[in-house]
């Protein structure tokens, strides 16, 4: 029987298999084809909330949109964010299901299989065709008896496999020969076909050594995509965090323009959060722990955190907390995102994540953070001053309680009252505060809204002192990303044989 999917591999992490994933999802649902993304075991700290409350890898729900389909927990069943080191907080359909250490990294993962085989199962009785991504390298032998992500979900179903490598690193040959040579004969043979990612310049001067590395190992190139400047992809990986980043300095004078600074916090979560605000004409943003960049920035952004008492830690070992306290002194703004809020408050109280008791916050905003072993998985809506916000999430243990009084975030009436002086005006916003020019907000997503984005980033602009304005007829943030996947698509259908891709699969040569 032919194979039901195909699995997309890479010679690294951050080699593109996301990016060819989501292509090929958006190709072939152009061409008509039913097709669904599928990772059987993400490691990410970017997620998102589906429709029915579960949580999946933020990367796997952009393919789902790039397929045109609404994105299930089937389509991610394994999901593990990283809270230290040493161990990493696992996410079973959706839903919250322990943690795994190192040391069973390699071992005791036969529940998490068998999930990922069943969920890819349903898929591919759902769909005509599932293109699955794999994690980092398959040819990680170290891993390979436990693998169900890579070559252990190829060999389960037959999955003929496309491995992808990022020639913008150097040494591409040698990484497609030793992925190559570093697999048993079963393995070996499901290797169906080599492409590279991110090539830029003569095709004709490469060719020769594809050739040479197609006839050592019998393996054909089926595709050279070249660096496409105008793809930009919800990414899972922390490499690729700030890949949008400003090209030039944050501390330029150009009051014309609006500079945003966002701390590269360790265990930093969810940093998609910035990328519909690096998408606004004449904003700048670059991640960065520089103190004197986050001093210069006319807003300064805490993003989310997987270890929020851990990340504050590391935030006051740094001085950065200083820097963050002196803008607050002197009205300049500031905007926390879910850890990064928690960040903000008064105290925290943490048994649960960083298990590291209570900790007092940067007492910026009216709220005390208390973590609970249950997650808070949902899918608010609102409003900020008659703007409407849609498609923002919550992800997060903590329980953000105002200090003291009746008013509660998105309620209306006076503002609570607290020991701590903040400076006003003191408000209810998006599920947070906003004290004097610091806001806070539990939500996800909620900058993808695009006319409060505008309206609040111009409100910023105003507190800031800088002269930027929204740009009237901007493409709004939606449009932009379904311009990028079909530009994706586009790219994929002229640089690689998705024929040739199909005619290993169950779909055949349909076009």
């Amino acid at each position: 029987m032919s194979a039901s999917g195909v699995l997309v591999a890479g010679t690294s992490s951050d080699a593109g298999k996301s990016v060819v994933v989501a292509g090929l999802c958006r190709a072939l649902a152009r061409r008509g084809v039913r097709v669904a993304p599928f990772k059987a075991q993400n490691m990410s700290n970017n997620s998102m909330v589906c429709a029915d409350g579960g949580e999946i890898g933020r990367a796997q729900y952009l393919q789902a949109r790039a397929a045109r389909v609404e994105p299930t927990t089937a389509m991610n069943p394994v999901l593990l964010k990283p809270g230290t080191d040493r161990r990493s907080f696992v996410v079973v359909r959706g839903q919250p299901a322990g943690t795994l250490e190192a040391g069973e990294y390699a071992a005791g993962r036969a529940h998490l299989r068998d999930a990922a085989f069943a969920a890819y199962r349903e898929l591919a009785d759902e769909y005509e065709l599932v293109v699955c991504e794999g994690a980092g390298s398959p040819a990680e032998i170290n891993l390979r008896a436990g693998d169900y992500v890579n070559l252990g979900l190829a060999r389960e179903f037959g999955l003929p496999v496309v491995v992808v490598g990022d020639i913008d690193r150097g040494g591409i040959l040698a990484a497609l020969y030793g992925t190559w040579a570093l697999l048993d004969d079963g393995d070996r043979a499901l290797l169906k076909s080599f492409v590279i990612n991110k090539f830029r310049g003569d095709v004709a001067v490469l060719e020769p050594g594809l050739e040479e590395i197609t006839r050592r190992t019998g393996v054909p190139f089926h595709g050279v995509i070249p660096w496409l400047l105008d793809v930009w992809l919800d990414s899972e990986d922390t490499l690729e965090v700030g890949h949008w980043r400003a090209s030039t300095s944050l501390s330029a004078t150009a009051r014309d323009r609006l500079r945003v600074a966002v701390l590269r916090l360790p265990r930093i979560s969810n940093a998609t959060d910035v990328d519909a605000l690096a998408a606004e004409p004449g904003v700048d943003v670059l991640v960065t722990v520089d103190p004197a960049v986050c001093d210069a920035a006319d807003l300064l952004v805490l993003p989310g955190s997987r270890s929020t008492a851990g990340d504050l830690a590391w935030l006051r070992a740094r001085g950065l907390a200083e820097v963050v306290a002196r803008r607050a002194a002197a009205g300049r703004p500031v905007l926390g995102i879910c850890g990064g809020y928690q960040m903000l408050a008064e105290a925290i109280e943490d048994n649960v994540e960083g298990q590291v008791g209570v900790v007092p916050g940067l007492a910026l905003l009216p709220t005390t953070v208390e973590f609970r072993a249950e997650k808070v998985l949902g899918r608010p809506s609102g409003s900020w001053r008659g703007h409407p916000v849609e498609g923002a999430y919550e992800i997060h243990h903590g329980i953000a309680h105002p200090t003291v009084g009746s008013c509660t975030p998105g309620a209306t009436g006076s503002p609570p009252t607290s020991s701590v002086h903040f400076a006003p005006p003191v408000e209810a916003f998006l599920g947070g505060w906003r004290a004097g020019a610091v806001w806070g907000t539990m939500w996800h997503g909620a900058f993808e809204s695009d006319d409060f984005r505008r309206a609040w980033l111009d409100e910023v602009a105003g507190v800031a002192g800088s002269l930027w304005r929204p740009q009237p007829g901007a493409p709004s943030f939606a449009a932009r990303r379904e311009q990028m996947l079909d530009t994706l698509a586009a790219a994929l259908e002229e640089h690689v044989d998705i024929d040739a891709l199909l005619a290993l699969t169950r779909v055949g040569g349909r076009s």
